[in-house]
Parts: C-alpha cells; sequence; structure tokens
C-alpha cells in the first residue's frame, strides 16, 4: 500500500481543488454513498500518516479555515512553548536528493480501528490498498493483460467532478465519514513536529526492531519499503530486539528513517528514481545474498522483509534463535 510520501502526494494533488463545487460523482464503492457528495464544496485537505482527508461542506456555506490557517491559530493560542514542550527533541532538518519511483507495498498493513463511535461527520477519510492512487484530470489506464488476456482499466471508487471542469479520481481505497482527522502529528515521520524522543523510546523496547518501526503509534507513514531500506542502510538485522542496541544505533536509525521519507517524498514530486538498496532486491549493493522472510508479531500481519546476513548480522539475546522462517 502506498507509505507516507506517496499519500503526501495525494494530498498536494487534491488541494488545487479546495474551495471548488462536486458538480458530477460517479465510482464504485458502497461504503459510502457517492451521491451524497453532489453539489458539495470540497472546503480542506489533509494529510496524516498514511491517511488522507478530504473535509466538505454545503456550497453555500463558509469555507472556513485550512489546515494552513488551524495551524496559525493553535500556535497564535498557545503562546510561548510549554516547559515540555521546550524539552522535546527537534527533528533533523532533511536532505533533499532527487530519486523517485511509484512503489507499493506487497502485503497489507494492520487494519485501522474504524471510527465507529465518531459518527457521520463531514471529513471523508481515505486508506489505500494495494496499488491504490489519486489521480488529477486523468484516469489511470491499463498497463497489461489480465489472466484472461483482456485489457481492462482499473475501476475507480470514487470520481469527483468539479464545476471548474476538472476532477480526482480515486483508486483501491476505502472511504468512510468521520468528525474530524485522526492525527498525531508528534508521530508522523513527515511531519515538522515528529517527535524523535518518543520515537526513541519506542525503539528502544524489547521488541524486534522490525515490529516496532511498523507500529503507526509511533512512526505514522513509515511503510514496508521504508522499514526494509533503512534497516540495511544502519546494518541492523530486522530481528534485532531495539533493546539491545546501543542508542547511538537507533540514534542513526532514525536518522536514516526520517532522512529517506524526505528523500523519496522530494523524489515523488520532481519525477525521479528512487533507488532501492535491498527491497526485492536478490543481492544488496556488495553483493552478497540477500535473504527474504515473512516476518511480523504473532497476532498481526506478517510482512515481507529483505536483509543481508553479511551486513545486517543477527544480535542475539541470550541462547535465544532469531532466525526467521524464510521463503
Amino acid at each position: 500500500m502506498p507509505e507516507g510520501p506517496s499519500v503526501r502526494k495525494f494530498q498536494l494533488l487534491t488541494s488545487p481543488f479546495v474551495g471548488q463545487v462536486v458538480a458530477k460523482v460517479g465510482g464504485s464503492s458502497r461504503k459510502i454513498s457517492v451521491n451524497d457528495l453532489n453539489a458539495l464544496r470540497l472546503q480542506d485537505s489533509q494529510v496524516h500518516g498514511k491517511n488522507l482527508y478530504l473535509a466538505f461542506v454545503a456550497a453555500e456555506g463558509p469555507l472556513g479555515p485550512t489546515a494552513e490557517e488551524t495551524a496559525l491559530q493553535r500556535e497564535a493560542a498557545s503562546g510561548a512553548s510549554s516547559p515540555a514542550q521546550e524539552g522535546q527533541e527537534q527533528v533533523c532538518a532533511p536532505q533533499t536528493h532527487p530519486q523517485d519511483e511509484e512503489l507499493q507495498e506487497l502485503q497489507p498493513s494492520r487494519p485501522e480501528v474504524p471510527d465507529a463511535a465518531e459518527g457521520p461527520g463531514n471529513w471523508l477519510r481515505f486508506h489505500f490498498g494495494l496499488f491504490g492512487s489519486v489521480r488529477a484530470n486523468e484516469f489511470s489506464r491499463a498497463k497489461k493483460a489480465n489472466k484472461r488476456g483482456d485489457w481492462k482499466d482499473p475501476v475507480p471508487r470514487l470520481v469527483l467532478h468539479f464545476e471548474s471542469g476538472g476532477f480526482l479520481v480515486f483508486y483501491n481505497c476505502r472511504m468512510h465519514w468521520c468528525s474530524s482527522p485522526r492525527a498525531n502529528p508528534a508521530s508522523d515521520i513527515l511531519s515538522v513536529e515528529f517527535h524523535r524522543g518518543q520515537a526513541l523510546d519506542a525503539l528502544r523496547a524489547p521488541n524486534p526492531i522490525c515490529y516496532t518501526l511498523l507500529d503507526q503509534r509511533y512512526f505514522s507513514g513509515l511503510g514496508n519499503i521504508i522499514k526494509n531500506e533503512i534497516l540495511y542502510l544502519a546494518k541492523i538485522h530486522p530481528l534485532t530486539q531495539g533493546s539491545l542496541l546501543a542508542l547511538s544505533d537507533l540514534e542513526h536509525l532514525l536518522d536514516y528513517a526520517i532522512q529517506f521519507s524526505f528523500d523519496w517524498l522530494y523524489s515523488k514530486l520532481h519525477d525521479k528514481r528512487l533507488h532501492l538498496q535491498i527491497y526485492q532486491k536478490k543481492q544488496c549493493p556488495l553483493g552478497h545474498t540477500v535473504m527474504k522472510g515473512t516476518l511480523g508479531p504473532s497476532n498481526s500481519f506478517k510482512r515481507l522483509t529483505w536483509w543481508c546476513p553479511r551486513c545486517q548480522p543477527a544480535v542475539l539475546s541470550g541462547d535465544r534463535d532469531l532466525s526467521p522462517v524464510t521463503e
């Protein structure tokens, strides 16, 4: 499924339509009544982790504050930083390197709990599945024939035509209404409010490091591709328990997570190719044979993981065997 950098790009595709009125709708979604969007005005567009949120209001109603205006209002209301905020560690400023490719994860992520208790609202939440995407003023076309030899274009879940003549198309996504975006900027790997101290505390837990990295409570937007790449860059075995690693190793891993995420976002915005070193590779950049396994907590989804046993040696706790079942 699309990771944080991809969903950020989706949000940028929707933002030019903020303020416009929906003139016609279409799509195959059965989770919502797409006709309910007719004649509504797109009020706001936000992204939080792997989720996209669009706010709609009655066309004759006021637009209300955008996400940027809301953030400015919060800053003005909060005034000076509180003592707790002053003690928070700051995120490192990312460097920008051109690189890009539309890559999707091959396994589903842990399902999120729906906002059933919230009831209906004016925010439409999008969570994208395998090959999920957003397109502006164009439809996705078939790139190859299906198993029966038919060239069938993907069927959009939702199409929004605006009075301006432009349109947005949403593919392979789950949608539901909610009262407000469910967000924690401190855990969003691409947010300026990302909290390094909180992330480091999570990484120190006595759990396999590859499990912690995919925990959206602490690393919102970080997915399987980023996980594999940064563990290789940091030379850490995926099953190493975070509590066995030195603080400096965890700091370096966190730096790689932030840098790689921003590099990927930069590449997407500049149509550059993303250079991967370990994900779906048979050899690492040094020519060593790469291992592949399906790893994950016993009570959750297992994720395909690639690592180099020579570049990423296992760190064992006592006599415990951390060798995974490989494919």
